[in-house]
């Protein structure tokens, strides 16, 4: 490992040079079983899994979409260059950058050093993520997540960017966590609003509350917070949600990554192989801050790897981690009412062969009542996907796991596999029709599945949502809850997409007859539906341009329609970027945009650092667009 440059790679291949899951044997058995499931694989690239039979999912052909299209504007072409391009009619600019300051009397980044320490916590963050918007009275916020740092970037100063003081490490810290900003819109297009009294930074140093059925557990307690209810920071922020009642919901994704051993032999707890936390962390922290060495504070990781509540109407309010919803890599948080009012939270664990998750609560939402503890008490569900187009939310009690109420919230892969959940091809964003009774979850792509097990040792065949073996292009599957109730034990699915190339692939992986010449795209990501029911998809792929994704280009955004299966690209991303995050002002004539890591120059051009960057994006005409 330390021979090896591992700054610039991605995280779940960080995670597998941390932990190498074991080989799966007999391939030829694997596919031979996947295509002799009731000819299920066949059945899916048509879209007959169940679509007929699922009420409001309708057959994908092209003759439907050409004769009932919804998406109104000109598809893009793919791009391969630096910047973003938009189609014709629309306009973009950047709205805030890393390194942007929030507060007066704090100058822009400084590209030869990446910023001072002494601002790190009044600037805009580093790769935006996931993020809402949200109005208070007049005030327009938007609340934003800071996913990870970039330290060649970050340090620019420092060999490979690694942190060699304590100071390099409160930096980074300081670029991470959450942003919450007041924007505006003026002569010139949307800017912040420096000093507006909601603008805050919430960092991995931030204090916060514990909360829910794991609080005080003895997992949870350390020498600086014996009781176990209360911790600093939020990492590695990845999606978001937003709450009925308008708080913003931070989903702790990566976390194991920034905890490691000053002791090389010093064992570790089981479980920590199940998460991926090993001796060496991958920003040093061990080295400088104690509370991320295990050899000194090895209860820390267990407060980490939750949905982090936060009030952006209330700058005073202290952040709280729900840790009834689970402890995993959590992607995003979709939430939607059931017909009785109670909160149903849809979770996915971003990571090869693990799970879809569900939270309903006991209590019911009332508009203007208390709302403190709807996320604390309620049952956490796990998918299990059936191949016959039906499925069902296995929930995860002590009696059906052998475990604890607070072991289930804090060890909930351990919890979901007990149970004998479907493991799924990375399950990231979720998002939820507001038109019709229909979530979709993003399967971004699994190289492992049908060849590794997960890293629980759950095994992962090739059938189900997860049709493809070494699936390097990902799907999106959705279910129909029964009697059209978010919070319904049961469900019917099918996939609404399979990414793929028809113009160099084979079988399967030419994807689904959605996907044509003109609309290629690998590994969808991010996912928010518009007030309209369109589904709006983000990648996070190979932009290489070359073999397997030859003509894809840059990762990028588009529009599909779920009722005609019509997919079509909106919007293309700078070279080396992820197009993630999205939201929309009050009035719906401006779409917020989250562009992260890209590759220099974007956007400021030749000589300056790449910068992690939220746009809008209008209408010429400043129509509605969502």
């Amino acid at each position: 490992m330390n021979d090896i440059d591992t700054s610039d790679l991605s995280w779940d291949d960080w995670d597998e040079l941390q932990r190498p899951a074991a080989e799966e044997t007999d391939f030829d058995a694997v596919v031979e079983g996947a295509l002799s499931r009731r000819g299920f694989l066949a059945g899916v690239l048509a879209f007959g899994s169940g679509a007929a039979v699922m009420g409001t999912a309708s057959l994908m052909g092209s003759t439907a979409q050409a004769a009932t299209s919804r998406i109104a504007f000109k598809p893009l072409a793919a791009q391969t260059d630096f910047t973003i391009h938009v189609p014709e009619g629309y306009s973009w600019k950047p709205v805030a950058k890393w390194g942007q300051p929030l507060f007066s009397g704090v100058d822009d980044l400084d590209h030869a050093t990446g910023g001072a320490l002494e601002t790190s916590d009044k600037v805009f963050g580093e790769n935006t993520d996931g993020m809402e918007a949200f109005t208070v009275g007049n005030h327009q916020l938007i609340a934003v997540n800071h996913e990870y740092v970039n330290p060649k970037i970050n340090l620019p100063n420092n060999e490979g960017g690694v942190p060699t003081s304590a100071d390099d490490v409160r930096k980074l810290q300081n670029l991470q966590g959450v942003t919450v900003m007041e924007v505006a819109e003026g002569e010139n297009g949307w800017d912040i609003v420096k000093d507006s009294p909601f603008t805050r930074r919430i960092h991995q140093n931030t204090p916060m509350k514990i909360a829910g059925p794991a609080a005080g557990h003895n997992l949870l307690k350390t020498d600086a917070d014996p009781a176990g209810v209360e911790v600093l920071g939020t990492m590695n922020n990845c999606g978001a949600g937003k709450t009925p009642w308008g708080t913003y919901l931070t989903c702790e994704e990566n976390f194991n990554g920034y905890f490691g051993s000053t002791d090389a032999n010093l064992e570790l707890p089981e479980d920590f192989g199940r998460y991926g936390i090993g001796h060496e962390g991958r920003y040093a922290y061990e080295k400088f801050d104690a509370r991320f060495d295990l050899a000194t504070t090895p209860n820390e990781p267990y407060r980490f790897g939750y949905i982090v509540e936060i009030d952006p109407a209330n700058p005073d309010a202290m952040p709280v981690k729900r840790t009834a919803l689970g402890r995993f890599k959590h992607e995003n948080a979709a939430c939607v009412l059931a017909p009785d009012g109670r909160v149903v939270v849809y979770l996915g664990d971003d990571e090869r062969g693990e799970f879809l998750y569900k939270f309903v609560s006991d209590g019911v939402y009332t508009p203007g009542g208390d709302t403190s503890t709807l996320l604390d008490e309620g049952q956490l569900y796990a998918a299990k996907f059936n191949e016959d187009g039906n499925g069902e939310w296995v929930a995860l009690t002590p009696e059906a796991t052998g475990m604890s109420q607070p072991q289930i919230c804090i060890l909930t892969r351990v919890a979901a596999s007990k149970v004998g959940a479907t493991t799924m091809d990375r399950p990231e964003w979720v998002a939820v029709n507001p038109v019709a009774v229909e979530a979709y979850c993003a399967l971004t792509n699994n190289k492992n599945r049908g060849l590794k097990t997960n890293a629980g040792g759950d095994e992962t065949p090739v059938g189900g949502p997860n049709p493809r073996e070494a699936n390097k292009y990902g799907q999106i599957v959705r279910w129909f809850p029964a009697g059209d109730d978010h919070a319904s034990d049961s469900f019917t699915w099918d996939l609404y997409v399979m990414a793929g190339n028809p113009t160099v692939g084979e079988g399967l992986y030419k994807g689904s007859e959605n996907i044509n010449a003109g609309n290629l795209f690998n590994s969808p990501d991010g996912m928010m539906f518009d007030s309209t029911g369109l589904l709006w998809i983000q990648t996070d792929g190979d932009d290489d341009n070359e073999g397997e994704f030859e003509g894809m280009g840059n990762n990028q955004m588009l529009a599909g329609d779920p009722v005609t299966g019509q997919i079509e690209r909106f919007l293309t991303g700078p070279n080396g970027s992820e197009v993630t995050g999205l939201t929309w002002s009050a009035d719906k004539r401006t779409m917020f945009v989250g562009i992260q890591h890209p590759s220099a120059p974007f956007p400021d051009g030749e000589g300056k650092l790449a910068r992690s960057t939220v746009v809008a994006v209008k209408r010429d005409d400043n129509a509605i667009i969502g």
